[in-house]
């Protein structure tokens, strides 16, 4: 019988919404934004996160990089970090020497334009040009520590490195956009003006996330020798299975020794693992969370504002419908239930629209830039709904108690 009744309700509800269509459409406008915010802006942040937690493990749970600030998901740089002096390549040969926790260590050196952001790295075949290039000199040691793997040729030797030779693996998108069809292996490509053999080309890495493959990895030396303004180095660190702490305490100990830090001062440089990076950007993105959750919910509180407006107007028009179901035996709370269920339905409604919205903007999103990855997920569309019918149920109350304790004489009265 309770179920009938209530069945009843909704239906009623659902009559009034559909004779003041626009009227309802505009009331719960507020709602359908607040909520469709929530899941499209929940639906890129778990698609990323997802994404970048999937790069950042696929550095390997036992590599480590080292650099003399941390550069990951973090905010601004501090001029002190900016002073510091530069890693250098004698700093990589003493931890390899030095850390029986270390399996492989491999130096890394930039090039002037990626750390300075002034200029760029260009390749040239032909009459081809590529800009924006990956360019970094590196160890055969690189490869062993599972940060790049051939798709074909060979990667650099110990021998190309003692002997500055001219020779160069590049990523997967290079050799296509140079010289298209063409075997690239034996090729002869200028980086920044400076001939070099490709030798090999790589693999697209997991960390690539959706972007063009433009690396130019360079032996270390060959390119100390012909970009002699380069100084800045990155360490990256393979530590023993199951000793990546052991690894990281060792190698922080030598660091500190190798570059004179006084026991009372902090480190001068800084070393990441792919966890500490992840956890850094998941800070990140609960703040972004947060913040849009608190935006969207402007919307919800225009939304049940225009609720309980609309529910107002709604009393004042059927008072007298109210004085007539009172005269016949209705109860205050059935009055408070049919008006209860009007706000719900209409917010439930509108949550619904919303929930809708929020999936086609997921959709466009993931249409529009296929490196971003969304996905709705569960609770996104679950916390917008329930969001949406508690918006009703607030805002609702006042409206609903205000028929239930109308006068039944005076709303017969009613004109």
């Amino acid at each position: 019988m309770r179920n009938r009744v209530l069945l009843s309700t909704i239906l009623l509800a659902l009559n009034t919404i559909r004779e003041h269509k626009m009227r309802a459409f505009l009331t719960v406008l507020g709602v359908i934004m607040g909520t469709g915010t929530i899941i499209a802006v929940g639906s890129v942040i778990v698609g990323l996160d997802g994404a970048i937690s999937d790069i950042l493990r696929s550095f390997g749970p036992n590599n480590a990089i080292v650099f003399k600030f941390q550069f990951a998901f973090r905010g601004r740089i501090t001029p002190e970090e900016l002073q510091r002096k530069p890693l250098t390549y004698e700093n990589a040969m003493a931890i390899r020497e030095r850390c029986p926790a270390v399996e492989a260590v491999s130096p890394y050196l930039f090039t002037p334009a990626a750390m300075t952001g002034r200029g760029t790295d260009v390749a040239k075949y032909k009459a081809n040009d590529l800009y924006n290039l990956q360019v970094g000199g590196t160890e055969e040691s690189y490869q062993a520590g599972g940060s790049a793997e051939m798709k074909e040729g060979r990667f650099i030797s110990d021998f190309d490195n003692k002997h500055h030779q001219p020779v160069a693996v590049v990523g997967e998108d290079v050799p296509k956009a140079l010289m298209a069809d063409e075997d690239p292996l034996g090729k002869w490509i200028a980086v920044n003006g400076h001939q070099v053999q490709i030798i090999g080309v790589m693999k697209r890495p997991a960390t690539g996330f959706g972007q063009d493959d433009t690396r130019v990895l360079l032996p270390y030396f060959s390119m100390k020798k012909i970009m002699p303004e380069a100084k800045e180095n990155m360490i990256v660190v393979a530590a023993r299975p199951g000793m990546l702490a052991d690894a990281i305490d060792q190698t922080a100990a030598v660091l500190r020794i190798e570059r004179h830090v006084p026991p009372n001062k902090p480190d001068n440089f800084a070393i990441s693992t792919a966890e500490q990076m992840l956890e850094r950007f998941h800070n990140i993105t609960g703040m972004v969370a947060m913040v849009m959750i608190a935006l969207s919910s402007v919307g919800l509180l225009v939304g049940g504002i225009g609720v309980m407006n609309i529910m107002l107007v709604s009393v004042t028009e059927r008072t007298r419908e109210i004085g007539v179901r009172k005269a016949i035996g209705a109860r205050r709370r059935d009055i408070v239930t049919q008006f209860l269920t009007e706000a719900v339905v209409l917010t439930g409604l509108g949550g619904l629209i919303g929930m809708l919205l929020g999936w086609m903007l997921s959709t466009a999103t993931r249409l529009i830039f296929p490196s971003l990855p969304t996905s709705v997920p569960l609770w996104a569309a679950t916390l917008g709904v329930a969001v949406s019918v508690g918006v009703g149920l607030f805002f609702g109350i006042w409206p609903a108690n205000k028929a239930a304790r109308l006068d039944p004489v005076e709303a017969l009265r009613y004109e």
